[in-house]
């Protein structure tokens, strides 16, 4: 049936049982077999252990004359902090379409952080029987990536406090003669990089003997504003207590103290460079242009200023290839990159994207997830990854649940490890219908891009028909291309089937160009608008700091990038419990920030977490390892 040799037929049970039991049950496709079906030869990739590879971006000149496969992005509707199964969506559609109706399929996934695997929220390789194996390494390490971004970002953050210590206690002279030390002939010479900084600042001269007092002092003294500094330490922990520090306290930094803070990894500028980049030479450029804040004149400094853009290339030359896996039903796998759905784009990265499309060539597809709502996750994938790659998608699909469309309809609040109310389990199909409202703004939002939209509502037990029949009339009523049930968390891709032969007819009958939201030329607040609108808002209102910071990236030229809303997902607006279509507020925007090496400005919607902390009870209380078998227990 399948254009895939390594279909694996699952065998289901009945309750499903845990994810890592379900992922543990299967013997997974040494991953070179999962590269032939992919027509890649071994010298397309790089093993890491049996069950995982790095696919080569050479891949993509090699097969630049060919056609490329449909496009399908999925998104979700609002969700419950319980999540509605974007995910597991996303790996049942490709296991139905190659396992069960013989497309070549590649799905491309975001990778997850181990702070939420060892916090509060699990793994995300989906659920159930729908799920990306070995689920442990995929949650765990993986290739290195985030590691990678881990190392690179904070040489980045030694390398600002360092310059600010050598400079306030040298001369400009001094400062000229250690950066640009004499070789054994006694001559001076700038390294590659340097001239990066000298062609920035208009000096043409080749040689540091030849510069001006002048001249001296504006290569060599950068002039950092302590206060400006926006780059923070990452590491890929929850540790809420290094939210905020102080560094500096040692006694040779000479009282050299500010406050800082550490970041989750993946909050890192690096990680929406890796996610945004579209080759070697693109990612280069984006890390150099990285701003770590201004100088006391107010131009923006770079990494590439402070001498390090190459270094983190460098360190990041392994981590720019994607990695490939595999699904439970052994259909290919790509995982790359994972952003930040609020501050950044939420988005798996583009070069896995161009990878998998030239792969499965026309009438193949491609199947990407976009973090969050659709509000935030698709209007990016659109507006931002779009832009960059160049791709254009034919279908989106958009995740419901019977669960979450109640809590739209005035339902009780859903909270995180607390049972579900009553009214979540038992039949109420006018709570159902009244929380349409959110389901019916996601798809007219979504198809103003040009694209067909698929809803997918993913059945949980307690569903009833009169349910499922609401929200199939609900969607089609608001323009769906098509609804469909879904059973692919306790059925695999047999529970997919439908969705899989809606989402081919979607795509062939795709009769629109891509449109974007807003042109990249308008100002800033003409964008932040353009998006709010969309949101429901009949305004925006703008902090004294968000005005600020407007004037000054349009101040030193950066109004031209797209915007990425940094937003709760809980809500259209920006209070989580506003729930349904709410309209008619006005978006506070509280601050605006710039990731110019990635290529965007994120507008802050109220108060961001980019370090998220520990429950009482994390998840690494139930992960341990079999001493016997050597296999992860407890994940999920």
């Amino acid at each position: 049936m399948s254009s895939s040799k390594s279909v694996r037929k699952l065998e289901v049970v009945s309750p499903v049982p845990a994810d890592i039991d379900v992922a543990n049950s299967v013997e997974p496709f040494h991953i070179s077999q999962i590269a032939q079906d992919l027509n890649l030869s071994p010298n397309h990739y790089d093993l890491c252990g049996k069950y995982k590879a790095k696919v080569l971006l050479s891949v993509i000149d090699e097969l630049e004359g060919s056609g490329d496969g449909y496009y399908v992005v999925v998104g979700g509707i609002t969700p419950t902090p319980l999540g509605e199964g974007k995910s597991t969506t996303t790996v049942g559609l490709c296991q139905a379409l190659g396992a069960f109706l013989g497309k070549k399929v590649v799905t491309c996934v975001r990778q997850p952080s181990q702070g939420p695997t060892f916090g509060i929220k699990g793994g995300a390789a989906g659920g159930g029987y729908s799920q990306v194996i070995p689920m442990d390494e995929f949650n765990l390490h993986l290739t290195g990536d985030i590691h990678a971004i881990t190392a690179a970002n904070n040489l980045l953050a030694a390398a600002i406090d360092t310059r600010i210590f050598h400079e306030s206690t040298q001369s400009d002279k001094a400062l000229l003669n250690r950066l640009c030390p004499p070789n054994k002939e006694k001559k001076r010479s700038f390294s590659d990089i340097m001239f990066r900084r000298l062609n920035k600042l208009g000096i043409s001269k080749t040689k540091p003997d030849d510069l001006t007092p002048e001249e001296v002092k504006k290569f060599a003294r950068l002039d950092i504003d302590p206060d400006s500094i926006t780059w923070r330490r990452v590491m890929d922990v929850n540790d809420r207590f290094l939210r905020k520090i102080t560094i500096g306290q040692g006694p040779e930094e000479k009282g050299m103290v500010r406050e800082t803070g550490f970041d989750i990894a993946v909050a890192s500028e690096i990680m929406a460079v890796l996610a945004l980049t579209t080759s070697l030479a693109d990612m280069r450029e984006r890390l150099g242009k990285m701003v770590i804040g201004n100088s006391k004149a107010g131009d923006p400094i770079t990494a590439d200023d402070l001498g390090v853009g190459g270094a983190l290339t460098v360190l990041m030359k392994d981590a720019i290839h994607p990695t490939l896996m595999q699904t439970l039903e052994g259909t290919p796998v790509l995982v790359h990159a994972g952003p930040f759905a609020n501050i950044a784009h939420g988005n798996s990265s583009i070069v896995a994207d161009k990878i998998a499309l030239k792969l499965v060539g026309p009438g193949g597809f491609v199947v990407t997830e976009a973090g969050f709502g659709a509000d935030i996750g698709a209007e990016k994938f659109m507006n931002i990854k779009c832009r960059y790659s160049g791709l254009t998608p034919q279908c989106a699909v958009i995740v419901a649940t019977i669960r979450a469309l109640k809590m739209h309809g005035g339902g009780p609040a859903v909270v995180a490890g607390k049972p579900l109310d009553r009214a979540y389990i038992n039949e109420n199909v006018a709570m159902v219908e009244a929380g349409c409202v959110n389901l019916a703004r996601h798809i007219s939002n979504t198809k103003a891009y040009g694209v067909n939209v698929v809803v997918a509502v993913n059945m949980f037990a307690t569903d009833t028909e009169a349910e499922l029949n609401a929200v199939r009339n609900a969607a089609l009523a608001a323009g769906a291309y098509d609804a469909v049930i879904c059973t692919h968390h306790a059925h695999g891709g047999k529970g997919a089937v439908d969705l899989g032969v809606a989402v081919q007819k979607a795509c062939e009958n795709v009769t629109q160009p891509l449109k974007f939201l807003y042109p990249l030329d308008i100002s800033i607040k003409e964008k932040i608008e353009a998006i709010a609108g969309s949101y429901g808002a009949s305004g925006v209102e703008y902090s004294e700091q968000a005005e600020k910071q407007i004037e000054m990236y349009t101040k030193q030229g950066f109004s031209g990038l797209p915007i990425c809303m940094a937003k709760t997902q809980y809500s259209f607006s920006d209070n989580a419990a506003e729930k349904g279509a709410p309209t008619g507020f006005v978006l506070p925007i509280r601050d605006v920030r710039a990731s110019i090496g990635a290529g965007f400005i994120y507008p802050l919607v109220g108060t961001m977490s980019t370090m998220p902390g520990l429950p009482t009870r994390p998840c690494f209380y139930d992960i341990d390892i079999d001493t016997a078998t050597g296999k992860v227990c407890g994940l999920s």
